[in-house]
């Protein structure tokens, strides 16, 4: 019989120690832990599906990708934290009330004003920016960015939010003021797509500020309503309208099928979570 004594010791220490230092030790811990579940979930379900010979469709795969991703894995770890701490993970979200709506109607244009700004500097600074595999199979394969549009307020929002606002920054929110909590959250959503994207590391830093930046914006709002509902719209609208520009960049632009640099990165954040195919 293996004993728990070493374990038990090493909780106690850790409950020990300022609260301030336990949470940032837990909060990065869960966000990577949705990635790390993440990664471990679309594996064995695609060695799976190889080894019954089953080919799926770019739609397919993209849908299959947004609900083992989003949904099983970033919702499971966060509904489970929740859960284990007493609370329910529909409890974080509410029927909006006015105010909330004009909050994430704000928050939307805020989004928007902020990556303009931000990839204009990009631009003129002429900073090196991560590639992303997704935006190249979106462009090859248009349909899948039609997918994404819904999907974006489906999955993708509601699932992002619940793990990197409802439980990273909620649990940063118990040790910290909202100045620190909201840009730390930011951060930790940020540096999870490090592992996610590619190219060189000063291209890869350069994109994750963005994300983080943009970010601000979700968890300004959620501090704010303290309703889900709010950044979680934010996200999906940010990110459908994305997906939708680059639709068009790809379909109807000048170089139909080969989307720019700028489209690639300014697609955002979700394109870099979901699995590389």
């Amino acid at each position: 019989m293996v004993s728990l004594g070493p374990l038990q010791s090493l909780t106690a220490w850790f409950r020990s120690l300022d609260p301030r230092i336990q949470a940032l030790v837990v909060a990065p811990a869960i966000g990577f832990s949705g990635i790390a579940a993440a990664g471990v979930i679309v594996l064995v379900v695609f060695i799976a599906l190889g080894l019954v010979g089953y080919q799926p469709s770019p739609l397919v795969l993209i849908g299959l990708s947004l609900v083992l991703v989003q949904g099983i894995s970033f919702g499971g770890v966060a509904s489970i934290y929740l859960i284990r701490t007493g609370r329910s993970p529909l409890s974080l979200f509410r029927v909006p009330t006015l105010r909330d709506v004009a909050v994430a109607v704000g928050g939307f244009f805020g989004s928007l004003a902020i990556l303009i700004a931000a990839s204009t500097l990009v631009q003129q600074a002429g900073a090196p920016t991560a590639d992303n595999e997704i935006a190249q199979f979106g462009a090859e394969n248009p349909e899948v960015l039609l997918l994404l549009i819904p999907a974006a307020f489906v999955f993708i929002g509601p699932g992002e939010e619940i793990l990197f606002r409802g439980v990273v920054q909620s649990r940063l929110r118990e040790a910290f003021s909202p100045w620190v909590a909201i840009p730390l959250a930011s951060v930790i959503f940020g540096a999870v797509h490090y592992v996610a994207l590619t190219g060189a590391a000063p291209g890869r830093i350069v994109t994750i500020g963005i994300l983080s930046t943009l970010t601000l914006v979700f968890g300004a709002t959620y501090e704010y309503t303290d309703n889900l509902v709010v950044p979680s719209f934010i996200h999906g609208a940010y990110d459908a309208v994305l997906f939708a520009g680059l639709y068009v960049v790809v379909v109807y632009g000048p170089e139909a099928g080969s989307p720019s640099e700028t489209a690639a990165l300014v697609i955002g954040d979700v394109l870099a979570l979901l699995p590389a195919v």
